[in-house]
């Protein structure tokens, strides 16, 4: 039993829309194609609106949706999500040429403690210093995913190697149905709030639909165990508002067991 109440997403205070501009340049880092239309949509139109540049970073090739498919082979499957992403990502305001895929494995996401993992982190840490971002946008930390939580080490690998590092929020996707207490945020780990899109939802909306792959309806219809977005999924993005999380301490204050598994700083011990 715990003595706090569990964390509510949807009693966080609210952000005005106006907000979002202030981010300034902002990086988005996606574990598969429709992560970014999911959990940040509203926030890149927002930024688009504004003429802030926004880039995406897509960490894996998105095969594993529909494993058994013959008539998408896994080259065709990752050729197909990339161009939904590109079409969502175009509905949300951002140029064809601010995507950068990855491609690590969709379902095998290392972590930066693996060869795979420390390579990714260093790509991560280019693009980051090429770009020059603000802010950026990556799955919460216990995001119930693998995929989500290992993209969510690489992004924290990478940001504590920066002697300045940007500002880091953190989006909810499916810890909107899968998440266990201990998924949540604990008292003092995080602050969150709002960011209220609805200038921008029916924008949200169509870049979401764009991953037409991954709704009912799909194109790749030759695998009965293939994954889609159940419509009770899909109804939290439905909503008038986004969720964002920060850590209660710079991201250069987190240690390299945080950077690299995800788990919370220790409670303080007696003084």
């Amino acid at each position: 039993m715990t003595d706090y109440e569990p964390f509510n997403f949807v009693t966080l205070p609210s952000q005005p829309a106006s907000y979002a501009a202030s981010l300034g340049v902002t990086v988005v880092v996606a574990p598969h194609p429709d992560d970014e239309s999911l959990g940040c949509g509203g926030l890149l139109a927002l930024l688009a609106r504004a003429g802030v540049p926004g880039w995406c970073v897509l960490v894996s090739d998105g095969t594993m949706s529909h494993p058994d498919s013959v008539k998408f082979p896994a080259r065709a499957r990752q050729l197909l999500r990339e161009q939904e992403l590109q079409l969502a990502l175009a509905e949300l305001g951002l140029p064809p040429g601010n995507l950068t895929p990855l491609g690590l494995p969709d379902g095998r996401v290392p972590g930066p403690g693996t060869p795979e993992g420390a390579a990714a982190v260093e790509d991560l840490v280019e693009i980051f210093q090429r770009q020059q971002p603000a802010t950026i946008l990556c799955p919460w930390r216990r995001d119930p995913h693998p995929d989500h939580r290992a993209t969510s080490q690489l992004v924290r690998a990478a940001l504590a190697t920066l002697t300045s590092p940007p500002r880091l929020l953190e989006y909810i996707v499916w810890a909107w149905e899968r998440a266990a207490p201990a998924d949540l945020p604990q008292p003092g780990e995080v602050t969150g709030w709002q960011l209220a899109i609805g200038p921008v939802l029916e924008q949200k909306q169509r870049a979401i639909a764009a991953h037409r792959s991954q709704l009912p309806g799909s194109p790749i219809n030759d695998d009965p165990g293939g994954f889609t977005l159940a419509p009770a999924m899909l109804a939290h993005f439905a909503r008038p508002f986004e969720v964002y999380l920060e850590a209660s301490r710079p991201v250069g204050a987190a240690s390299h067991q945080e950077a690299t598994t995800g788990q919370p700083w220790p409670a303080p011990g007696p003084a």
